[in-house]
C-alpha cells in the first residue's frame, strides 16, 4: 500500500467517529510505524497513556497482565512473519487501578503492495461486563447503570443511591425454587418502578439486589418515603400470594457527597458502590427490614476494624508477632504476698500501634482467630507461671476464656496438652469465665468445666455481681474461686448498702467452701476497707498494673 501514513490516518479518523457509537474499543495498529490508535473511551479505562502511541511493545507490557504478555508477543510475531492475518485473543488488561479486566481483543490484518502485514484494524470488548440489561426484572443491569453513573461525573453535584436487598433471599430459593425466586424478583421490580418519581433510575445491581439512582436532588426524608412506599407495595406482594413466603427488603441510603471528592469517573462510581454495599450490609446486621442512611464515621469504624482483622491474621502467619502477654499479681489479702497472676493480652500492629484489648479480642472471637491465640497464650502462660515458681512455689496462673471461645476450640484438650508440655501440674492453673447469660443453660460450658475440675484445674467465676445469674452459676458450675468485679467493689467501698452486701457475699462464698479475689484494689483506703471484710485475695493497681513478663519478675522476684 503507498501512502501509508495517510491510510493510518484515514482509519484512525473512521475509528474515531464510530467509537460514541459502540461499547467495543476500537483500535488501529500500524506494525510498520510502531503506531496505535484506540478509542478515547478506552484511555480512561486502561492503563494507557494516551490514545495515540508509539512504542507499542513497551505500552503494551505495561497494559498486559503479566501472565498473559508473552501469549499476546507470540500471536503478534505469528501475524508479522505472515503465518496468520487474523487476531482473536482473550487475556486481561489491567485498569486505571492496577486491576485485571478480562477482554476480547479481535483484529483483521491488512497488507501493503509487497504483501508484508502493515495493518490491524479491530475492536476490543470487556468480556468480564455483566449484561446491560437483565431479562428476569425487565430492569437495565450494573453494566448499564455503570455507563450512566461515569458519564454523570462530574457533572452532577446531587444525587442519591438507595441500593435494595431481598432479606434471606437465598432461603426463599431454598424452600420454594428458583422460578418462584424469580417471581418475587420480578414483584420487587415492579414495586420498585411503580414508587419512583421522576429522575429516578432502577437497575438490577447482583442477584437479589437492586438499585434506584436518584438525579432530583432528593434528600433523606423523600428517600425514605420511597422505601417505605416499596417495602408496603412487597408487603402486598406477599399477602396477595397468601403468605406463601415471607420475604422483606433492606435498604442502604448513600448521598453523593459522601462520596469521595477526589474521585472522577470509573473511581467515583466504584465508590459509590463500595458505600451502598456497606450501606446495605449494615440495614442488614442491624436487624433487617429497615433502611440505613450512610454515616462516614460508621464507615470509619469499619475500616478500623477490617484493618485490626488484617493484622492479627498477618501476626498469627508470623509466628504471633505483635502479641504479648501481660500479668497481673494477685496477693494475698492477710499479708500481701504473692499468689498468683492475671494473664492479659496486648497487641500492637507491624506500625507499632498498641490496640485496646476492648477493640480486638471481639475481633479475634467473630473470626475464630481465638482458637489459634488461645492455644498460644495458654502454653506461654504456663511457660511464666512455671518460671515464678522458682522464686515463689505454689504460684498459680489464671487465664481468661469467653464462651465463643469454648464453643469454637476444644478447650480441654489444649489445656491438658499446654500442661504435659510444660510439665506443669494442672492445680497450677485457674480458668476464669466471664459470666454471662449464656452460662446457666450451655451443656458445652459445663461439660467443659466438669473434665477440668476432675483434671485438678482450678475454676473461677470472673466479674461476680456484674450479671442478673450470679448464683445460678455458682451452682451449675461449681467454680473454686468468686471474682468481685471492680465496679461492684466501688459500690461497696462508697455506698453503705452495697458494703454490707459485698460482707454477706464474702460470708456466704466462705459458708460453700470457696475463696474469693476483690479486685480493681486502687490505694491503701480502698485496702482498708477491702480487707475489714476478710477476703481471701486482693486483685489491683495498688499492688501493680499488668506489666509485661520481664518486669513482673523483675518486681517480684526477691533480690531484683
Amino acid at each position: 500500500m503507498d501512502n501509508g501514513n495517510q491510510t493510518f490516518e484515514m482509519f484512525c479518523d473512521i475509528a474515531s467517529a464510530f467509537a460514541p457509537c459502540m461499547n467495543d474499543y476500537l483500535y488501529v495498529y500500524n506494525m510498520q510505524a510502531d503506531m496505535y490508535y484506540i478509542s478515547e473511551e478506552a484511555v480512561r479505562r486502561f492503563l494507557l497513556p494516551s490514545a495515540l502511541f508509539h512504542n507499542v511493545g513497551s505500552v503494551l507490557q505495561n497494559l498486559i497482565h503479566p501472565e498473559d504478555f508473552e501469549m499476546l508477543m507470540e500471536d503478534i510475531r505469528l501475524i508479522q512473519t505472515g503465518q496468520k492475518d487474523y487476531h482473536n485473543l482473550e487475556y486481561r488488561w489491567l485498569g486505571k487501578d492496577g486491576s485485571p479486566i478480562w477482554i476480547n481483543c479481535k483484529g483483521r490484518v491488512l497488507k501493503d503492495d509487497d504483501g508484508n502485514p502493515f495493518l490491524m484494524l479491530g475492536c476490543i470488548n470487556e468480556i468480564g461486563n455483566t449484561q446491560k440489561a437483565d431479562n428476569i426484572s425487565g430492569l437495565l443491569g450494573e453494566s448499564a447503570m455503570h455507563d450512566q453513573v461515569v458519564r454523570m461525573f462530574p457533572s452532577i453535584s446531587d444525587a442519591m443511591f438507595l441500593r435494595i436487598g431481598i432479606d434471606d433471599f437465598k432461603v426463599l430459593n431454598e424452600r420454594h425454587g428458583i422460578e418462584y425466586g424469580n417471581y418475587v424478583l420480578r414483584e420487587i421490580a415492579q414495586c420498585i418502578q411503580q414508587c419512583m418519581g421522576p429522575m429516578q433510575h432502577a437497575y438490577r445491581v447482583i442477584s437479589d439486589e437492586f438499585m434506584v439512582l436518584d438525579m432530583s436532588g432528593a434528600g433523606y426524608d423523600e428517600m425514605k418515603d420511597l422505601y417505605d412506599r416499596i417495602r408496603v407495595c412487597v408487603d402486598q406482594v406477599v399477602e396477595k400470594e397468601q403468605y406463601k413466603a415471607l420475604y422483606t427488603i433492606s435498604a442502604g441510603l448513600v448521598d453523593l457527597k459522601d462520596v469521595d471528592a477526589s474521585a472522577t469517573g470509573y473511581n467515583s462510581y466504584n465508590e459509590a458502590m463500595k458505600l451502598s454495599e456497606f450501606a446495605l450490609n449494615q440495614a442488614k446486621l442491624r436487624g433487617k427490614n429497615q433502611m440505613y442512611y450512610f454515616r462516614p464515621d460508621d464507615y470509619s469504624a469499619f475500616l478500623r476494624k477490617r484493618y485490626i482483622r488484617s493484622c492479627l491474621r498477618k501476626s498469627l502467619g508470623n509466628n504471633f508477632s505483635g502479641f504479648e502477654l501481660y500479668f497481673q499479681p494477685i496477693v494475698n489479702a492477710g499479708d500481701g504476698t504473692l499468689y498468683a497472676a492475671e494473664t492479659l493480652l496486648r497487641f500492637k500492629t507491624p506500625m507499632g500501634e498498641q490496640i485496646s484489648p476492648m477493640e480486638f479480642i471481639p475481633i479475634l472471637e467473630e473470626s475464630g482467630m481465638i482458637i489459634p491465640v488461645g492455644k498460644w497464650i495458654i502454653s506461654n502462660s504456663l511457660l511464666m507461671c512455671r518460671t515464678c515458681r522458682e522464686f515463689c512455689p505454689g504460684f498459680m496462673i489464671s487465664i481468661n476464656f469467653s464462651y465463643i471461645q469454648l464453643l469454637k476450640s476444644n478447650v480441654y484438650d489444649d489445656i491438658i496438652r499446654s500442661l504435659t508440655e510444660t510439665m506443669m501440674p494442672p492445680a497450677c492453673m485457674i480458668v476464669e469465665l466471664t459470666e454471662s447469660g449464656h452460662l446457666e443453660n450451655s451443656p458445652a460450658v459445663q461439660s467443659v468445666w466438669q473434665k477440668l475440675r476432675s483434671a485438678g484445674v482450678n475454676i473461677a467465676l470472673d466479674d461476680f455481681g456484674t450479671g442478673y445469674s450470679n448464683l445460678i452459676n455458682i451452682g451449675n458450675l461449681r467454680p473454686n474461686i468468686v471474682k468481685i468485679d471492680r465496679s461492684f467493689t466501688v459500690k461497696a467501698l462508697n455506698n453503705a448498702y452495697e458494703h454490707e452486701l459485698l460482707a454477706h457475699i464474702i460470708h456466704m462464698v466462705h459458708s460453700i467452701g470457696l475463696n474469693l479475689i476483690v479486685e480493681g484494689i486502687e490505694n491503701g483506703e480502698e485496702l482498708a476497707k477491702v480487707t475489714a471484710l476478710n477476703p481471701d485475695y486482693i486483685q489491683g493497681y495498688y499492688y501493680s498494673k499488668p506489666c509485661s513478663k520481664e518486669d513482673f519478675i523483675h518486681k517480684f522476684r526477691p533480690g531484683d
